[in-house]
């Protein structure tokens, strides 16, 4: 059985993939994980402190679904393990449709919530440095900020694609294929 702190946000992040982060009660959550609220309070102090460690739960969820396993198979060459950890991101699976859900229903509310929108800027950047460092391995001589301009774009249209086939306005065939020819004109950028 998972740790109470782990099970408690996987309740969490299902919640407020389906309700939103307004919809969030502590009761609810505390139903929906199967444990007391007094607990919830234990581990997270307050509503402020669930959302913050939900916001790095889902983070680090991404990140074990994203990371390309060397082990099960030869390396990837850098340019197909970046396609590969974009496309990662859409998945029709339980878990990425919960945490990419998640994730739009925390950056909505960030607009009202300085504090959520402190914590989803950082975690945004470092998603995007990461980005950034594969582009780099792709094209080693692009300079520092175009390869940083081009993982803002990438990781915010992957954003909006993935808003766009949860909610119905996009078949995720398409929406893959609108990811790879983003890729290839971000890397045909760099090169120039």
């Amino acid at each position: 059985m998972a740790p109470r702190s782990t099970q408690i946000l996987e309740a969490a992040a299902r919640l407020i993939a389906r309700r939103g982060v307004r919809g969030l009660r502590v009761e609810e959550l505390a139903a929906e994980a199967g444990v007391s609220t007094g607990l919830i309070y234990y581990h997270f102090k307050d509503r402020t402190g669930i959302l913050r460690q939900t916001l790095e739960f889902i983070n680090d969820r991404a990140e074990r679904y994203t990371t390309v396993d060397a082990a099960k198979a030869e390396p990837l060459a850098p340019r197909e393990e970046l396609e590969a950890v974009l496309l990662l991101e859409l998945q029709d699976t339980p878990v990425v449709r919960e945490n990419s859900s998640a994730w739009g229903e925390l950056r909505a509310s960030a607009v009202f919530d300085e504090v959520l929108r402190d914590d989803l800027a950082r975690a945004t950047l470092v998603w995007v440095q990461e980005v950034a460092a594969l582009l780099g391995q792709v094209r080693p001589t692009a300079p520092a900020p175009a390869l940083a301009a081009a993982g803002e774009r990438l990781t915010a249209l992957l954003e909006g694609l993935s808003m766009r086939w949860l909610s119905g306005g996009l078949q995720i065939d398409h929406a893959r294929d609108l990811m790879r020819g983003a890729i290839n004109a971000e890397l045909a950028l760099l090169r120039n």
